[in-house]
């Protein structure tokens, strides 16, 4: 009595029936959309909006989910740490990034103008040098060296440190 009777030959509603193989035999109607799923230039539109949204806010974020270490690298060199000497009155330190490394020399109790330098120097090249009576830090100073060594030395008064080639 109330029997559904399934067409064979139509397939179930929505698709075209198979007859003759063509590009479109057997696969649903592209030319109306399913009512149940919005239509496919407006889901393309949505995302667009969401992205150009979404994007300035990660952006913004990346500064605050830098990693710990890189607060070091404010006081005047980027790149992260790839040495630090310390000495009695002072350290000196060394910061790499992919092509470039980076040293300053910190005194370890600021205030006091006193004479204080860095050096920093690329295996093959010209050494770098900032020397001057500062109350904080001497540098920064920076090298080319991508694939190559360097060396460092940092000094406050008549104390002084140097990390012999590295980042080899």
């Amino acid at each position: 009595m109330g029997e559904k009777v399934f067409d064979w030959a139509a397939g179930p509603p929505g698709w075209r029936a198979v007859t003759g193989g063509g590009a479109t035999a057997g696969r649903p109607d592209s030319d109306r959309p399913h009512p149940d799923r919005p239509h496919p230039a407006g889901a393309r539109r949505r995302r667009l909006v969401v992205r150009l949204l979404v994007l300035p806010l990660l952006t913004g974020l990346v500064p605050l989910l830098a990693a710990p270490g890189a607060a070091h690298a404010a006081a005047g060199c980027s790149g992260r740490p790839a040495k630090t000497v310390e000495f009695s009155t002072g350290e000196l330190r060394v910061y790499k990034s992919r092509a470039q490394a980076c040293a300053v020399t910190v005194a370890k109790k600021p205030g006091k103008r006193r004479t204080m330098s860095v050096t920093l120097q690329a295996r093959g090249g010209r050494a770098v040098t900032d020397k001057g009576s500062y109350t904080k830090m001497a540098g920064p100073v920076t090298v080319s060296a991508l694939n190559r060594c360097v060396r460092a030395t940092g000094a406050i008064g008549k104390k002084s440190a140097s990390t012999g080639w590295i980042l080899c």
